[in-house]
């Protein structure tokens, strides 16, 4: 009996081990950046993010301009104007500078936030597309390819994954 009570422990840790050795997980990965930059609602996306960055920079450029214009200004009254008034239109020039410094600070932040806001909202809307995609495909995980050091080419489902978010959204407005 004992030597039966053995045996059948025996088999089911084989058995245990064996069933372990053949469970397979499907693991995936993808080129995140590849998604927005080749699907419609991301390029939509980098679109609008990239006009606001360009209306900051020529903001930023006008009032740089009118800073140098400042500048110039005042070398060219330096020997004309008393030492007060010089004085004074320095100070105002030093502010002005600070106030495009904190302009240009803020502007940065406003961009980054929206950037943020933007992409948060971009994977709200493809992620269940790429849910979709995994279970009909009994895919377990899907990693960003930044993450990998190697991988096979089979893994990678960026092009599907653009086909298939192409495919729900061929035209995307916010």
């Amino acid at each position: 009996m004992n030597l039966i009570l053995k045996f059948i422990g025996i088999f089911l840790i084989i058995l245990n081990f064996t069933s372990i050795s053949y469970a397979e997980n499907l693991i995936k990965f993808i080129n995140v950046d590849k998604i927005i930059s080749e699907t419609n609602i991301g390029k939509e996306l980098l679109n609008k993010i990239n006009n606001l960055d360009q209306n900051n920079i020529d903001k930023l450029k006008s009032f740089e301009k009118e800073i140098q214009d400042m500048q110039n200004d005042i070398n060219q009254k330096k020997n004309v104007i008393s030492e007060q008034q010089f004085k004074k239109e320095v100070d105002n020039l030093k502010k002005n500078i600070s106030d495009f410094n904190n302009q240009k600070n803020n502007m940065v932040k406003e961009l980054n936030e929206i950037k943020n806001q933007e992409l948060s909202q971009f994977f709200e809307i493809i992620k269940p597309i790429i849910q979709n995609y995994m279970n009909d495909n009994s895919i377990d995980m899907i990693i960003n390819s930044k993450n990998i050091f190697i991988g096979n080419k089979n893994s990678d489902l960026t092009n599907d994954l653009i086909k298939e978010i192409n495919t729900k959204f061929p035209k995307w407005q916010n």
